[in-house]
């Protein structure tokens, strides 16, 4: 397969809000890193053709489609890359498909070049991690289960509110009140 060959670690953003692709490609270079920004799983596999990165970040929601597709390609491209993905609609569930699929991290946004760095440095788990009881409301709860009803409906507003029994524009209003990207 053709690769270039330069020092640095070689970076896949896929990404298809464009000034946030931008920001992040242009901050990892300054740190050494060749980067390529691709805003669809068609248009990442156009770049697997050419060229084949070492790591990437992943956005888990690319327009109306799922990046956990996106993780899924990249890991059977290359297993021993680092994937980390980024959303704005965590939940337990998409984390543990990412994770699955082959991503060795998943954060929240907002997330930074520095949190993107040490996700990629940090491949192990840390069996030392504290289990804290979380205190669960009702807001939680249902932040929870329309993201994780949202990803199910492969991130369809419409399907969404339909499955959730509740009407599309009270669905959008919810889901801006409390946006994360």
């Amino acid at each position: 397969m053709p690769d270039e060959m330069s020092g640095g670690p070689r970076l896949l953003i896929v990404e298809d809000d464009a000034d946030f692709a931008r920001t992040l490609k242009r901050s990892f270079e300054r740190r050494g890193y060749e980067a390529r920004v691709a805003d669809s799983l068609e248009q990442m596999q156009e770049i697997l053709k050419t060229h084949s990165p070492s790591h990437a970040v992943v956005d888990l929601k690319l327009g109306g489609a799922s990046g956990l597709a996106c993780v899924e390609a990249l890991h059977a491209h290359d297993p021993g890359m680092l994937i980390v993905v980024l959303t704005g609609y965590a939940s337990i569930g998409t984390a543990v498909e990412a994770i699955k699929l082959g991503a060795c991290h998943y954060l929240a946004k907002p997330s930074n070049t520095d949190d993107i760095e040490a996700a990629f440095n940090k491949r192990n788990g840390d069996a030392e991690a504290p289990v804290v009881e979380r205190p669960s409301n009702i807001k939680t709860l249902e932040w929870e289960l329309i993201h994780r009803t949202l990803a199910e409906a492969d991130f369809n507003i419409s399907e969404t509110a339909r499955r959730l029994g509740m009407h599309r524009r009270t669905l959008a209003r919810k889901l801006d009140k409390k946006r994360l990207d």
